[in-house]
């Protein structure tokens, strides 16, 4: 791999990766609530922080050559940290409803706020009666 080729994917790479955690860095700024800002920050984790990886490989492979190592090193990374991020992203987002954190009333469609269709949602501490029924 020549000196130009390596330094150009290089730079791709790192900055298309920097530019994706600041863009995300930025969003997370502008959003009302927690729920947003969890969907706003899972770019940045799940292609943003790879392309990073890749840079850095890219550039260990032209300074040292091949290596089985940190080609597996680098996949391994790649791979945690999309799977961190799915989790992580998932996790946090129920921890949010769950806690009765408030969703920004400009969220469309807010589908948390009542059940899907076809499921019948019960208040388990609403009074009895066809009054009181949805």
């Amino acid at each position: 791999m020549t000196d130009t080729v390596a330094v150009t994917l290089v730079g791709i790479f790192g900055i298309t990766g920097s530019l994706l955690v600041l863009a995300s860095a930025i969003a997370m700024f502008r959003v009302r609530d927690a729920l947003s800002r969890i969907n706003v920050f899972s770019p940045s984790t799940g292609l943003g922080l790879p392309l990073i990886v890749a840079a850095a490989y890219v550039y260990d492979f032209h300074a040292d050559g091949f290596s089985w190592g940190s080609l597996l090193m680098a996949a391994v990374a790649v791979l945690c940290l999309i799977i961190v991020s799915s989790v992580g992203s998932n996790t946090l987002s129920r921890s949010s409803v769950l806690s009765g954190q408030p969703v920004y009333r400009k969220t469309a469609p807010n589908r948390l706020a009542r059940p899907p269709r076809g499921v019948i949602d019960n208040d388990p501490e609403a009074p009895e009666g066809p009054a009181h029924r949805d």
